[in-house]
């Protein structure tokens, strides 16, 4: 099963730079992209209301503007987009278990509604089973600088991050760009590390070459898959938010994992992924792993 590229729209400049950003990535992955806009008819309640004809008919027009923007810059590309009759949320978190990968749009800095449709951005990442990547759009324009790398942080065991360092080597791959793998790390209180884990560490000469040695364990396998991607092993001692959102300064696409888990009062994205989110100047791919 190929699963498309999917982006989100609504009608704003944001939404438009991620179908714009969306539309490049599905090119260069080689990959079909589908266009979608959740709208659910609901009568207002204010002296002029639009009936439903009205409502879909502004509905079809901002995903048509969508549509024909990214077909007429990319016209090889398999383009397909459809009004789904629902709310966002619902909309986009299904769209995204069907799709390889979900754009939404951002303006980035700032509180949560900054991104595409208010808060509903940040619950559809928060929630999703794909990756989902948040495209700043500066003016209404997509900002993607034109550094060569992929900046991709990893953290935890190897196996934690597979996921999320295949997303960030497939999206070097297609660009023909590096790999910046970024693992920081500080010094922790006497009780964070497990005994074992400290015996690694010394017999590994420290904490950092053993931070720098369960990198590159993790990056093994990937770099044995993708051995035409050249690859930056970082580590750095710092807070992970400062330190990635540094390496990522000029990076074509900043990587970062989420962990699955619930929690009573709802999924979360974590810190990082929410600094990097407000105030990354590429775009955001927010990877959900086990």
């Amino acid at each position: 099963m190929t699963r498309p590229v999917t982006v989100g729209v609504d009608g704003s400049p944001e939404s438009l730079a991620a179908a714009d950003w969306a539309a490049r990535e599905a090119a260069l992955r080689g990959l079909p992209l589908r266009v979608v806009y959740a709208w659910l008819w609901q009568p207002l309640d204010v002296p002029i209301v639009q009936d439903r004809e009205v409502q879909a008919h502004s509905a079809n027009a901002v995903l048509r503007e969508a549509e024909t923007r990214v077909a007429d810059r990319y016209p090889d590309l398999s383009v397909t987009a459809e009004v789904v009759p629902n709310t966002a949320v619902p909309t986009l978190l299904t769209e995204a278990d069907q799709a390889g990968m979900l754009v939404l749009g951002s303006r980035g800095h700032g509180a949560i509604a900054g991104f595409l449709l208010g808060s509903y951005g940040q619950q559809v990442i928060a929630s999703a089973t794909r990756p989902v990547v948040s495209v700043r759009a500066p003016n209404g324009q997509a900002h993607e600088p034109e550094g060569d790398e992929v900046v991709v942080g990893q953290q935890g065991e190897a196996e934690d991050s597979d996921a999320v360092l295949e997303f960030a080597f497939e999206a070097a791959a297609a660009r023909g760009a590096t790999v910046r793998a970024v693992r920081a790390w500080s010094l922790p209180p006497i009780f964070a590390y497990s005994p074992g884990s400290m015996r690694l560490a010394d017999e590994a000469g420290g904490l950092e070459p053993f931070e720098r040695k369960t990198l590159e364990q993790a990056l093994a396998p990937w770099q044995e898959k993708f051995p035409a991607v050249p690859v930056i092993p970082h580590v750095e001692i710092g807070s992970a938010g400062q330190v990635l959102l540094s390496a990522a300064s000029g990076a074509q696409l900043l990587v970062l994992g989420r962990r699955v888990r619930r929690s009573p009062v709802g999924n979360r994205i974590g810190s990082v992924a929410h600094a990097a989110l407000h105030h990354a100047d590429c775009p955001v791919a927010v990877v959900p792993h086990a």
